[in-house]
């Protein structure tokens, strides 16, 4: 049973105006369980549509979109809240900032279940489970438990935010260029323990990036979008032995012009 199956998803803003803007035009796209799927294209090529779409926060105009054979197509967001966890560009985003990082940690464990108000956040028992995933970060933050999340860092909250959003294996991991926002040095920190976070519970992961390396480098498969349209799918051996100036090439072969965003080029 695919992890994700999308068929013939087109997505429209401002329908039927001058103004109409066709931003997904027929995506058919198929995940295996386990897969790690990378995402490129420049700006406008439809990555944050496409996950907006898989997410619920963008109602589907056309298509489906299965996931471990739920049909989400026309679900709410909530009610998918039990089937993926999204990781976003913003540090902020992922964690409520006076809360302690246990107290975090502690509504991540219980995602999707009922909760009892009355009682308090953080049980006893869970905390030996919070050290233990804290120290495989290998950042200290296992004796920081105590400490409001908004005085970390953004990396020390990002590195967080992915242990919040994998302690409880979802079916679905988005990862919405979660590392953007960071300095070269913490990208590449925050992009390893993804990879490890990733590899160690086989979670099914869709990561859009502008960093054609780290798209290379990371994943098991992946694809390039332009104008709403996949140009350039690889996996395997293919992906592993893939150079920049071959997924360039590749674009151009596909797509029938070069790429042209700065933000993608300069990565």
């Amino acid at each position: 049973m695919p992890a994700l199956e999308i068929k013939a998803l087109h997505q429209y803003f401002e329908q039927g105006t001058v103004n109409e803007n066709h931003a997904l035009q027929g995506i058919d796209l198929t995940l295996e369980p386990g897969e790690f799927l990378t995402i490129i294209g420049g700006n406008g090529a439809g990555k944050s549509t496409l996950l907006n779409s898989i997410a619920g926060s963008l109602p589907v105009t056309h298509g489906q979109i299965k996931i471990a054979d739920h049909d989400v197509t026309y679900q709410t967001v909530a009610k998918r809240a039990k089937l993926i966890s999204r990781v976003f560009q913003d540090p902020k985003s992922g964690t409520a900032p006076l809360l302690t990082v246990e107290e975090n940690l502690s509504l991540a464990l219980r995602r999707g279940a009922w909760r009892n108000f009355w009682r308090p956040g953080v049980k006893k028992s869970d905390r030996a489970l919070f050290k233990e995933k804290l120290a495989s970060l290998n950042l200290g933050l296992e004796d920081r438990l105590s400490a409001e999340i908004g005085l970390l860092s953004g990396g020390q909250r990002q590195a967080i935010t992915l242990l919040m959003a994998t302690l409880q294996m979802p079916e679905l991991l988005l990862l919405d260029e979660h590392t953007a926002a960071l300095d070269p040095q913490t990208s590449a920190t925050v992009m390893q323990l993804t990879d490890q976070l990733v590899r160690a519970q086989s979670i099914t992961t869709l990561m859009i990036t502008h960093n054609m390396q780290d798209a290379i480098k990371y994943g098991t498969r992946l694809i390039m979008l332009d104008h709403g349209r996949i140009v350039v799918d690889v996996g395997g051996a293919e992906k592993q032995g893939l150079t920049v100036p071959d997924l360039m090439r590749m674009f151009k072969e596909q797509s029938g012009s070069e790429l042209t965003d700065d933000a993608v080029l300069l990565s």
